[in-house]
């Protein structure tokens, strides 16, 4: 008979009992340990779960573990931890009054997503005040929204791939109870909730989870500490906990989808990978509830074994970022090329990130000094761009956005770039109205050491670089402050100009026929390798597109593709609706008639 696994953590019921569940398989005695009550007991079965039930025992109910006569550890599952990571763990109300029965959900390829940091959105940094900016969202034309990690982390400052807790939910950012609202109210406009994750290591500070089994193995080591034990002696306990975890996120509090940290640090050889035995389990899922749940891999491979379908070897995701369509944006409209844009900064890149997704695939690449990539024959749907986002621009050494780096003609061009990509485009909080405030990197460990290692560690990241400027305190309240998003739309005629045209380029990816297919042969790009102008034809049925980008800063003179004989303009970034110097590009296009092109803008024809 196959085994069930119980559910881990404390689970509270209606009748006022709570169960409570830790795997501790090697250990010989664990009690629960209740303030103002006497230790009790717990029972192990075979697979080393053990579990207590107990009545009158209610929400808010502190407790924690004593393990062979160790005192006092939170609960791996803990839903909450109100005293921060090193104190005892709180039962939670699980119960909620959802009314959104009428949401499905959306699949990837209807997605506009909106990353955004909980902490830093808002100056209440809190998921209510998410929440009343979901209506300004909705005016955008955003149909999903990307929340940065919310797993519990030390303090109250942090971005959340430190967290220690995985089943529990900030307390600073409002709760089970918050987030939950915050998905309903997501849900009501349309919007959904996609939830970052962080699978393959755990922040160090109130890290307790060796106490109990060993969830972590010294096979392999990530970049950011012990490896997580998904193919080592007792590994299916810890499978099991992550699996949970992302069922959790995803039926119990109604969440659409997870992106997923760094996958390529979870290791795992085992005969059938854990995102394999997730994708598995969220099928059933989506099959159960009849609602729409994605996953999304963050990952520095290039290559599609990860959103591959099982059936062809793959584990079955359903998109992933692509880093390379941002190093190659970035490098050619700034001219960086130091670090990893030394791989990048000719269109030529650009045109193959639009064309292809990936840039490598299968080229020498300078900055790995190696042969890179394969090149992938997946949907365009499958994969996310972007221009910006959390890591592209809070691991810059002063946090610094586009917008303080760029013209306002070039930020309509990169506005362009990628939200009338093939790929299923993303936006980073503040972008859509050039945001120049920062988004640095910030912490509040109560462990000094720890501290001081992050501190040398931020400091050596930016070797590659040729950045000025002092990198600032990760620690320093004053770094997390000033990251908080500006709001200043109704006042700047910058900021009010962009907006709209985000709101425009938003609505015609959404409406227009020609951008609705994610085939392969819908897209047909063009480039000389001696311009800096791209092209590329987008087509759905008896629908096109020619969409045109200008990256240099000159005038540029360009003659379209001898498949267009005639065509009629839709937009110019370059018009005056826009802010611009007035349009130049001609009205109509006619066979082998160039065309003139204002310095980075971009120009679209009906054909």
């Amino acid at each position: 008979m196959e085994y069930i696994y119980p559910k881990v953590g404390a689970l509270h019921r209606p009748d006022n009992t709570t169960t409570f569940t830790v795997w501790a398989p090697q250990k010989q005695r664990v009690e629960l340990m209740i303030p103002g009550h006497s230790p009790e007991v717990m029972q192990k079965d075979a697979f080393g779960y053990w579990s207590l039930t107990l009545r009158d025992v209610g929400p808010d109910t502190r407790y924690t573990f004593r393990i062979d006569d160790k005192n006092g550890f939170p609960d791996p599952a803990s839903r909450s931890q109100p005293e921060g990571v090193h104190k005892a763990s709180a039962v939670v109300d699980n119960a909620f009054t959802w009314d959104d029965s009428n949401w499905k959900g959306l699949p990837l390829s209807d997605m506009i997503i909106y990353e955004l940091h909980v902490g830093t959105f808002t100056t209440a940094g809190t998921f209510d005040g998410v929440a009343s900016r979901l209506d300004y969202l909705e005016s955008l034309g955003i149909n999903a929204i990307e929340l940065m990690p919310v797993a519990q982390f030390p303090g109250n400052r942090n971005w959340g791939y430190d967290g220690v807790y995985p089943y529990a939910v900030q307390h600073s950012y409002g709760g089970v109870t918050g987030l939950k609202n915050l998905v309903n109210e997501s849900h009501k406009r349309g919007i959904a909730v996609i939830l970052d994750v962080v699978y393959n290591h755990q922040g160090p500070e109130g890290n307790y989870f060796n106490e109990f089994a060993p969830y972590f193995t010294d096979k392999y080591k990530t970049f950011w500490g012990s490896a997580i034990n998904f193919d080592d002696a007792f590994c299916d306990g810890v499978r099991n906990f992550y699996w949970q975890n992302a069922l959790m996120w995803l039926d119990e509090f109604h969440i659409d989808g997870l992106r997923m940290d760094a996958v390529h640090a979870i290791w795992d050889f085992s005969a059938s990978h854990f995102i394999s035995g997730l994708t598995e389990r969220v099928a059933a899922l989506k099959q159960q509830t009849e609602k729409e749940k994605v996953l999304i891999a963050e990952f520095d491979l290039n290559n599609p074994r990860y959103i591959n379908p099982t059936s062809k070897g793959g584990y079955g995701m359903n998109g992933q970022w692509i880093d390379e369509f941002h190093h190659a944006v970035h490098a050619l409209v700034t001219g960086e090329k130091d670090g990893y844009y030394e791989d990048f900064g000719s269109a030529k890149h650009l045109a193959k990130a639009i064309q292809d997704c990936y840039v490598y695939t299968g080229e020498w690449s300078v900055h790995r000094k190696r042969l890179f990539g394969v090149m992938p024959d997946n949907p365009y749907s499958q994969f996310v761009v972007f221009a910006q986002n959390h890591d592209q621009v809070g691991n810059r050494k002063l946090g610094d956005r586009l917008a303080n780096q760029l013209s306002f003609e070039a930020l309509k061009l990169v506005a362009t770039t990628v939200l009338l990509a093939p790929q299923v485009p993303m936006l980073f909080m503040g972008e859509e109205y050039g945001e120049k405030k920062p988004f640095q990197y910030f912490i509040s460990h109560t462990d000094e050491a720890l501290v001081e290692m992050v501190r040398k560690g931020r400091k050596e990241e930016f070797g590659y670089f040729k950045w000025e400027g002092e990198v600032p305190d990760p620690q320093g309240e004053e770094t997390f402050k000033q990251c908080t998003l500006r709001w200043n739309m109704d006042y700047d005629p910058f900021n009010t100009h962009l907006f709209k045209f985000y709101q425009f380029l938003i609505q015609l990816r959404k409406s227009h026929p020609a951008l609705q297919s994610d085939r392969r042969d819908s897209v047909q790009v063009y480039h000389n390798e001696r311009s800096n102008v791209i092209s590329y034809i987008r087509k759905n049925g008896s629908s096109h597109l020619l969409i045109i980008l200008n990256f240099d800063d000159a005038i540029a003179s360009f003659t379209p593709p001898d498949v267009i004989s005639s065509g009629v303009k839709i937009f110019d970034s370059a018009g005056l609706l826009w802010n611009g110097p007035g349009e130049l590009a001609a009205t109509i296009i006619h066979l082998n008639e160039p065309l003139l092109l204002h310095p980075h803008s971009a120009v679209a024809f009906e054909y």
